[in-house]
């Protein structure tokens, strides 16, 4: 991982915008979307961009600023960025951040393209009656592990709550009452065939990413094991047990040794 996402509250703080033109007046819109407060580069603030088009003006304001101890971008030139400015798909309160370290500006554009046309409009809302019933959800499913196993049955794809399903937020209350939560003890058991985890198929990565449990050979490599749920349970052992927690556990073995 090249870079680490971050969101940040820029909501009436300062940023340093230094540059005209349409890449400047595109950095301008996007940080007064956010709430930011546009300032020249003399005051005070903890994020600067750099949106000028000569190569070596943009490299001495850069390090005039990051030598003050700011965080600079500096639009089309990643060499000189200490962070960038991803594609956004803006569902708000959800956010989906595309980047690509600088790659292709192109490429990230593209990709968001494609998933705001899969994202219903009514997501946003969704995500606010969730947090709403924030409360609610919690005297439902009072125990820790059985509330999660209910949002994500909720969530799942085809679900009563699925947020790609139109409708989902009008969903909510019939879902917050209904049955559910209590999910079964299920094993799945995945033969590994490689330790790169780009060979893993679809379904094996879904499996990975839903586990509760993870009873795993201890020589299965962590790139694999990393792309499973960060609060999945994961149990380095010869074989799962026999009687297994609620919710589903994967047995991860491999095919050849």
């Amino acid at each position: 991982m090249h870079s680490l996402p971050l969101f940040v509250k820029l909501a009436g703080r300062p940023v340093v915008l230094i540059g005209e033109g349409e890449a400047a007046d595109a950095k301008r819109r996007l940080l007064e979307r956010a709430g930011a407060h546009v300032v020249g580069e003399d005051a005070d603030a903890a994020l600067a961009i750099v949106a000028l088009e000569d190569e070596a003006a943009a490299a001495a304001a850069a390090g005039r600023l990051r030598a003050r101890g700011l965080l600079v971008n500096a639009v089309d030139r990643p060499g000189l960025s200490d962070f960038t400015l991803p594609a956004i798909v803006d569902r708000d309160p959800v956010i989906i951040a595309i980047a690509t370290g600088g790659a292709s500006a192109g490429l990230a554009k593209a990709l968001r393209q494609r998933i705001e046309a899969l994202l219903p409009n009514d997501l946003g809302r969704l995500a606010g009656r969730l947090a709403a019933a924030r409360d609610a959800i919690r005297q439902r499913w009072p125990e820790a592990a059985t509330r999660r196993r209910a949002i994500d049955a909720g969530l799942a794809s085809g679900g009563p709550i699925d947020p790609l399903r139109d409708g989902a937020a009008n969903a909510l209350d019939t879902w917050l009452a209904g049955e559910g939560g209590a999910a079964p003890a299920q094993l799945v058991t995945l033969r590994l065939r490689s330790a790169d985890p780009d060979d893993l198929s679809l379904r094996e990565a879904r499996w990975l990413a839903a586990a509760d449990h993870i009873y795993h050979r201890p020589d299965v490599p962590s790139a694999l094991l990393v792309r499973a749920r960060a609060d999945a349970v994961r149990i380095p052992c010869d074989a799962a047990p026999a009687i297994l927690p609620p919710g589903l556990s994967l047995d991860l073995d491999w095919e050849v040794r």
